[in-house]
């Protein structure tokens, strides 16, 4: 007798997501804009002043709103599958070093980073309407919050496949 294995909750999160996101040009738009979406609103969370906490010592500048962003959204997806959380946190590294980048522009005389970050929110955000209005269905996270979090690994998974990563 043939046993049907159940369904890991990310790979039903994943089915959920694909329901709306079938027609390749969202696809391709969701490629660009879940990044960038991810990317900004990680600095604009960063750009919220955070106090200075002495026992911080020379790490101060280290901590910020950011970080608790980063650690639970870490977790929850370490939760999900620890490959995809392992993929996602480097990617939040990658980002970070782009924040950390915007900041030294900002010094330098350049926008504020709360300032590019919203840009880049608003721009993605757009996109990311276009492709559902593309697709014709509504977008996930109307339904269930958690989908905005599904996103960036959704994008993921499918480099894992490509890959041939058990994720």
């Amino acid at each position: 007798m043939k046993t049907v294995e159940a369904k890991r909750p990310v790979d039903v999160y994943f089915d959920k997501y694909q329901e709306s996101h079938n027609n390749q040009t969202n696809e391709v738009i969701h490629w660009i804009c879940v990044p960038l979406i991810i990317f900004s609103l990680l600095g604009l969370i960063w750009s919220i002043p955070f106090p200075h906490l002495e026992f911080l010592g020379r790490y101060n500048g280290f901590i910020n709103w950011a970080s608790f962003l980063i650690a639970f959204s870490i977790y929850y997806y370490y939760r999900l599958s620890p490959v995809l959380s392992y993929m996602m946190l480097l990617l939040v590294f990658l980002m970070s070093w782009g924040i950390v980048s915007l900041e030294k522009w900002q010094v330098a005389g350049g926008p504020a980073v709360w300032l590019v970050c919203a840009i880049i929110f608003v721009i993605a955000w757009i996109g990311q309407f276009i492709g559902h209005k593309i697709e014709g269905k509504k977008p996930s996270f109307l339904d269930d919050v958690k989908f905005l979090l599904i996103g960036p690994i959704w994008l993921l998974h499918f480099i894992c496949k490509k890959l041939g990563i058990r994720y």
